[in-house]
């Protein structure tokens, strides 16, 4: 299989309609500015979230509050598309998909209704956000857990709710690629952090949840911090800007085709050292107590990055304690803020 790392620049106009899913949350937000950044000059970006409380808001956007599990919205969405972007979805981190599994299912209906939607309009390429949540659980017991690979997801025994939908949904892109000819492109998300993501509220992730308890202790002065779990269990964690271009690259590589791959870094953290990590950037040392009845998801993940390095000649790479500072920093300035009565992204 020979490298290709095509972008939409070499393949699009300028003034082709570019349609984002999710596009007032933290990954989907990112990818519109990006997108835009590039001098893409029709971007419709939809989200459920009326526009003020949207994570990003990029100028020259055509934005839109809608409702993407209802299938009328999805037509309107996906009319004149060139591309589709589905990243909308009800997620959040461990705490918020261990207990609303429901919701989590739901989605479901958004991407099977954008997908439908997307061919009707005779879009001519849709990607799907899938999840490392996907994999078999059965091979993540172990902290020391060896990386996952593509074809680790079968036997299939995902994560229950989040995993199962992003499963299935892979499915739906497989057989509209196998029956219908549409490009589909799907990419399995690890653990994706930085500015302009969730950091409070209970659908922060790792990375978010410590730089704000860090910082909030460093304002009580009251130094403790509160681990869910042993926090021996690791991950793996992608910067934002790494993913943003890996679904670009991913998208426009017709040897990815109705092909899920890994998007993630393989750089293996304990959340034991990330706690750490982040107490350095602070300069402060916290007294640590663990929580063992909180939600911890997995012992061990982490991704293999053979095949995205096999294909595209390339894996995100920034290190994640260089990430990590950039997230800490954001953060402190959204904690600041809202100390300010100004207004923060939640």
């Amino acid at each position: 299989m020979a490298n290709t790392n095509k972008r939409a620049v070499d393949i699009l106009n300028k003034d082709d309609l570019i349609v984002i899913g999710g596009a007032g949350g933290f990954i989907a937000g990112a990818l519109t500015k990006y997108f835009h950044d590039q001098g893409f000059t029709r971007i419709r970006a939809i989200d459920k979230k009326p526009l003020p409380e949207w994570y990003q808001m990029t100028d020259g956007v055509e934005s839109i509050c809608m409702d993407l599990s209802i299938e009328e919205n999805c037509i309107v969405a996906c009319r004149g598309a060139k591309e589709v972007y589905n990243l909308a979805a009800d997620m959040g981190g461990m705490g918020f998909i261990e207990k609303f599994r429901i919701e989590c299912l739901r989605s479901i209906l958004i991407n099977t209704h954008m997908i439908e939607a997307a061919n009707r309009a005779g879009a001519e390429r849709f990607f799907f956000s899938s999840s490392a949540c996907a994999y078999n659980v059965e091979l993540q017991k172990d902290p020391n857990v060896r990386a996952l690979k593509e074809s680790d997801a079968y036997p299939a025994m995902a994560e229950r709710g989040y995993g199962w939908e992003k499963l299935l949904s892979e499915m739906f892109c497989e057989e509209y690629w196998s029956e219908r000819g549409m490009k589909t492109a799907i990419a399995r998300f690890h653990n994706v952090y930085g500015p302009f993501g969730t950091w409070d509220g209970g659908r922060e992730k790792a990375p978010a949840a410590i730089c704000r308890k860090v910082i909030e202790t460093k304002d009580s002065g009251k130094l403790e911090i509160d681990i869910w779990g042993s926090g021996v269990q690791t991950r793996s964690f992608m910067y934002i800007d790494d993913c943003v271009l890996g679904i670009d690259m991913i998208m426009h590589c017709d040897d990815l085709i109705a092909t899920a791959i890994n998007l993630g870094s393989n750089e293996l953290i304990a959340i034991n050292d990330l706690v750490t990590y982040t107490e350095e950037i602070g300069g402060v040392k916290l007294e640590r107590t663990h929580d063992m009845d909180a939600p911890q998801g997995v012992a061990g993940r982490n991704s293999d990055n053979t095949f995205i390095k096999q294909v595209l000649g390339w894996e995100p790479d920034l290190p994640f304690k260089e990430g990590l500072k950039r997230t800490y920093d954001w953060i402190e300035q959204q904690y600041n803020d809202r100390k300010a009565g100004k207004r923060t992204v939640s």
